[in-house]
């Protein structure tokens, strides 16, 4: 906090070494005065740095406490995750939007600790999630007051650190972009990730019909049990011919794809008539070979990428506001639960990175920042 007693010696020094009028030297010492200082000391916090390339590169530094402006909070962050777009962007292949933070992570879970001016929806000392364009992984970050979300008072930090990025982004691939509708078949690659198990339980609220692929026998027994109707293994199987007999020739309305190239002959065998193919990554590679056009007109496919990171506040704004009418509730009844792999503390982050780029999570990678009494209740 600001401390007079160091205001008064820089007053004075100021008074001593220049004639400046009474105006000048308040706007001086105004700037004495941050959210990032202690007693005129710029206040430092530890978060994920990176030298792009491999998870090795990783490390934590010390860098500066980020100050709220106008419409952010300053958030204390108990947790935080790690996602595939971050392993991307440290191998420097998906920068973060203009103006935001390049620490790593897109979402974190803490206390409110400050707030930036015309903040009106939350006090100090709320427990929130929030949606960040990055900066997650560090003990502090500022978020927009719009991209935040209530804890529920039954859920503690660990359990809603696994919520913002996937949940979010699942909701928008299955209704904003995917616009599923009673009973419809959705097919969901990956279907052992954090968006994966999310997609799966999202599809049953909605009434639709969730099939998967997985690379592993362990990770399809789990997509089963929350409520995946059938599930095959890319890597031991032609899964176009399961899904086909497990929707009696008819195939899927949906496709939600995160891997791309490697799939697409597979997903056009699948896809019903007047399909909707949503493709949010591409870890089977973007370069297609073949007669992929006349595919999608003979059967009037409808094909949408779509990404969340760099959406505008607004785009955000209404998707946390659907997604809190229609799921968050849901959490609360236990309807919907969170998939948690592992945890690992901050200084561990190398080993979160390379435990994704395995593949072999089956839900979500979470870092442990700081503890909170609440996560031992």
């Amino acid at each position: 906090m600001f401390s007079p007693i160091y205001a008064a010696v820089r007053f004075a020094n100021i008074r001593r070494t220049c004639l400046c009028s009474d105006v000048v030297i308040i706007c001086c010492v105004t700037v004495i005065v941050s959210n990032t200082t202690t007693n005129g000391v710029m206040m430092m916090m530890k978060a994920a740095q990176f030298k792009a390339g491999g998870p090795d590169g990783l490390y934590i530094g010390e860098v500066p406490v980020p100050t709220p402006v106008e419409k952010e909070v300053l958030i204390k962050v108990v947790s935080s995750a790690i996602n595939r777009a971050d392993t991307l962007q440290r191998k420097g292949l998906y920068p973060p939007p203009p103006g935001a933070s390049d620490i790593l992570g897109l979402e974190a879970v803490g206390i409110v600790q400050q707030l930036g001016t015309g903040c009106t929806r939350w006090n100090v000392g709320d427990p929130v999630m929030a949606l960040l364009p990055g900066g997650g992984n560090a003990e502090y970050v500022t978020a927009h007051e719009d991209l935040l979300m209530k804890i529920p008072d039954s859920m503690n930090f660990t359990t809603a650190a696994a919520i913002p990025e996937v949940w979010l982004t699942a909701f928008q691939l299955l209704h904003t972009i995917g616009k599923v509708t009673k009973g419809e078949r959705v097919l969901i690659h990956g279907g052992g990730s954090g968006v994966g198990t999310a997609l799966i339980q999202l599809v049953k609220l909605a009434d639709g019909i969730p099939i998967v692929t997985a690379g592993s026998q362990q990770k399809l027994e789990k997509a089963k049990s929350l409520g995946a109707v059938a599930g095959f293994n890319y890597k031991s199987e032609n899964f176009s011919d399961g899904v086909l007999a497990a929707t009696s020739g008819k195939g899927v309305d949906i496709i939600l794809d995160c891997v791309g190239g490697s799939f697409y002959e597979q997903n056009i065998e699948v896809i019903a008539m007047e399909g909707r193919w949503v493709l949010y990554g591409l870890m089977g590679g973007g370069s297609i070979n073949g007669d992929m056009l006349s595919k999608l007109l003979r059967k009037r496919i409808s094909i949408t990428g779509t990404t969340l990171r760099t959406r505008s506040i607004e785009y955000k704004r209404e998707l946390i506001s659907n997604f809190t009418r229609v799921a968050m509730p849901h959490f609360e009844s236990g309807y919907l639960q969170v998939v948690i792999d592992t945890i690992f503390p901050l200084d561990k982050l190398s080993k979160a990175h390379a435990m994704m780029e395995s593949n072999t999570n089956n839900g979500k990678i979470l870092i442990q920042i700081n503890k909170n009494n609440k996560d031992e209740l």
